[in-house]
């Protein structure tokens, strides 16, 4: 099934970490292609401490045949292992941020996984890159596509499309 994984940094060399959490999710067991990755986007800090310097944010999705709890598991210790610690306040600055948005059609809500991401629709910075590969989608408890939520947000905080590759 399709899975994908919203990526964000906004410590140290955050385009270089955002391409090595994304080749160590390829690298995975159970990751399959076709691997698609969206635009990299600039993105104000939301919620963080005051200071906290911009994200770069972008969304990586592929065909996943595994336990998504397993998935899960593997994400974190990718976090961990480009330097975020495990027990984090929340909406701090961080040198890799990975969150699991879908996984097929899964319904989930544990004490430890949420899915579809509860705050996905309602996030500028999540939805405009899962927009660039997958703007027709519409998410398990959704009712609308990803480009439909996508026109519903404010404009700001600003999200803009950077001209760094990755």
């Amino acid at each position: 099934m399709r899975a994908a994984v919203a990526l964000g940094s906004n410590l140290g060399e955050r385009l270089a970490n955002l391409r090595l959490a994304r080749d160590e999710i390829v690298k995975l067991g159970g990751v399959d292609g076709p691997i698609v990755s969206s635009a990299i986007y600039e993105t104000e800090p939301v919620g963080c401490e005051p200071g906290a310097l911009a994200f770069l944010n972008g969304v990586v999705e592929f065909q996943h045949d595994g336990r998504v709890i397993h998935l899960l598991r593997q994400l974190r210790e990718i976090e961990s292992k480009l330097g975020r610690p495990n027990h984090h306040p929340p909406n701090v600055s961080r040198t890799i941020d990975l969150d699991l948005l879908y996984h097929g059609t899964d319904l989930i809500e544990t004490s430890e996984l949420r899915l579809p991401h509860p705050r996905l629709a309602l996030r500028r910075f999540v939805l405009q890159p899962l927009a660039d590969i997958r703007p027709d989608l519409v998410l398990p408890s959704q009712f609308q596509s990803v480009s439909q939520l996508l026109g519903q947000l404010p404009e700001l905080p600003a999200v803009v499309r950077s001209e760094m590759q990755w």
